[in-house]
């Protein structure tokens, strides 16, 4: 197969006419049957796989056969755009707005957590008579109210945090991939089992259920895979993979595409196994849907949320996650409706992941709530190949590290002929200097290897305008439009509340590290006396625990080997807190790694 963009396109002709009869339709029908019942909605979002992570998109070398057939059967945005990194995109893709709306800037010290009076998908749809699951990675929110089951998911299986492998993890559940311990409607459990199989095991059981009682229903697996750690991977398929040369040297090369220095097979087989295990849980769907006989009636989406978690093939795309050129942002989206879009429809309008939801409620017959601004439109004429206006556009994508967006740092503005990015770094707070526009002809340079920034600064200027006044309008959607939400406690929704590294906000050392320290900010629903138990790793030292809450201080000794604190009938007041612990030992300090409160 050839490799780069055209490579997809190719695939997909050689794919088209078998996939009609594979979608229950013929070419007449297609675009213009519906089924009487709303339709149910499958959404799959991967983590960390890249856009050139699919055999369909030109790799060679990874099996993905069923999705590859997915896309045989479906129609296609060919320029999609997500979020250079997880959080964001995940609230764009619930909202249907930008995540700048949303409270949503960060992936990690409590700038994850979304704002919960924005609206989402599942709500909308639970409204509208559906039954909604999520079955894998939230990343929006541990904690009420901003948990799934908080945001409209009547059924939520979910990790905690923005990983397995991160500090938000349960205790025993540390790192585990396999039989992990996930948090069932709001409670910790152990399952069995590889966790991308756990997902889509949940998943299907939990539609069966729902169409035994002839409910529709919209599902989302946003699996955590391949997002690393990596050294628990489906070993079968490691094997397998680890038995190639994955070296750069036997994947397809594109014009003006160089892969990376830093090849790392074995890190490539790890990777590769993951997906190729999604790929295995892709076919099994499928082949539930055939059983229950749903087929039909059932839209299914696959995307991912950012480009590959290290730097391989992109299709010839610069970049990789974090990064906002091509393959750092771009998205395979892959749209299966049989008897409404018709297989290989494909589309080169730009699109974005803020247009999902207004896309699933089109589908869906389901009217958007009365005031609810969005910010994406519906991509459905698109996807059925019909001929519309459709006004340009331009879609604004930004992320970087901190508390609040700064202007021209790490952005890329792309309308469908031209792109202006300055790509400032990811990893930083702020950038020096003056920005380093870059922009590039998309319609000749898809591959963004020619700058034309010097060339045509009446481009740059107008798109920069047009950026500055998105950035204004996005910053100003709500009084402290950044501040970040507050996690609740005292309320019937959840006792105890657990919380963990993912959600404090940052105020020593590096944010995760062992030495590091932060304080939660927390609203009490009511004023009382709480029992707070406070974990952390066995104490090298005899030592001091220090809790701050509520505008009270109060301390406690420790000893050497101690892995907790308790401090029972703590008074806090109704209303908005903060919480922070801190260990003293041998004369340094750090904080907890869990924080349990009850009352």
């Amino acid at each position: 197969m050839s490799s780069g963009i055209l490579s997809r396109r190719d695939f997909l002709k050689g794919l088209c006419a078998g996939s009609l009869a594979l979608a229950g339709c013929s070419p007449q029908l297609a675009g213009t049957r519906r089924a009487k019942k709303m339709p149910n909605v499958i959404l799959v979002m991967t983590d960390d796989q890249g856009y050139g992570d699919l055999g369909v998109t030109g790799n060679n070398l990874i099996r993905t056969p069923n999705i590859d057939a997915m896309a045989g059967r479906s129609g296609s945005m060919e320029n999609f755009y997500v979020s250079p990194v997880c959080a964001p995109t995940r609230a764009c893709l619930m909202t249907g707005r930008y995540n700048y709306r949303t409270r949503v800037v960060d992936t990690w010290v409590g700038r994850a957590m979304m704002e919960p009076q924005e609206t989402t998908v599942a709500e909308i749809l639970r409204e509208a008579g559906y039954e909604t699951g999520i079955f894998g990675k939230w990343h929006l929110g541990d904690n009420y109210p901003m948990r799934p089951m908080d945001q409209g998911f009547s059924e939520s299986v979910v990790h905690r945090g923005g990983g397995i492998g991160q500090p938000a993890d349960p205790p025993g559940g540390e790192g585990k991939y396999t039989d992990p311990i996930l948090m069932d409607n709001g409670q910790p459990k152990q399952f069995k089992g590889y966790c991308t199989d756990v997902y889509f095991g949940k998943a299907m059981s939990w539609m069966s259920e729902c169409t035994a009682q002839s409910k529709s229903f919209f599902a989302y697996i946003p699996t955590n895979a391949p997002h690393g750690p990596f050294d628990d991977v489906p070993e079968d398929l490691y094997e397998k993979y680890k038995a190639m040369d994955l070296s750069n040297r036997n994947f397809p090369q594109d014009k003006g595409h160089k892969l990376p220095a830093d090849d790392d097979p074995d890190n490539r087989a790890r990777i590769f196994a993951m997906i190729t295990n999604i790929d295995d849980n892709m076919g099994k769907l499928f082949a539930k849907l055939d059983q229950l006989g749903i087929t039909e009636n059932t839209i299914v989406i696959f995307m991912v949320d950012n480009g590959p978690n290290g730097r391989r093939y992109v299709a010839g795309f610069k970049g990789m996650k974090s990064h906002v050129h091509e393959g750092g942002i771009r998205s395979p989206f892959f749209f299966q409706w049989p008897g409404v879009v018709r297989p290989g429809t494909s589309s080169d309008r730009i699109a974005a992941h803020i247009d999902v939801l207004p896309t699933i409620l089109e589908a869906c017959g389901v009217p958007k709530p009365n005031g609810l601004e969005l910010d994406g439109r519906s991509i459905l004429p698109l996807l059925q190949g019909k001929k519309i206006a459709w006004h340009d556009r331009t879609i604004y994508i930004q992320s970087h590290r901190g508390d609040v967006p700064v202007l021209y740092h790490h952005f890329a503005a792309r309308n469908q002929r031209w792109k202006l990015l300055h790509g400032s770094g990811f990893g930083r707070e702020n950038f020096e200097g003056q920005p380093e526009f870059e922009l590039y002809d998309m319609a000749a340079d898809p591959l963004e290897q020619n700058d034309l920034a010097a060339e045509r600064p009446d481009i740059v200027i107008a798109m920069r305008k047009e950026y500055e006044a998105w950035f204004a309008d996005v910053s100003g959607t709500r009084a402290d439009n950044y501040a970040p939400p507050k996690i609740y406690i005292g309320t019937a929704h959840e006792n105890p509340v657990v919380l963990t590294r993912q959600d404090w906000r940052h105020a020593k050392g590096r944010p995760w590290a062992g030495d590091s320290n932060g304080y939660w900010e927390l609203y009490a629903a009511k004023a009382g006396k709480y029992d707070i138990k406070i974990d952390f790793p066995a104490a090298t030292t005899d030592g001091e625990v220090l809790l701050e809450v509520s505008g009270r201080k109060i301390s406690q000794t420790i000893e050497k080997g101690e892995t907790s604190a308790k401090f029972t009938d703590m008074p806090i007041d109704k209303g908005p807190t903060r919480l922070m612990a801190t260990l003293t030992l041998a004369k340094a300090t750090k904080g907890p790694w869990h924080v349990n409160i009850s009352w």
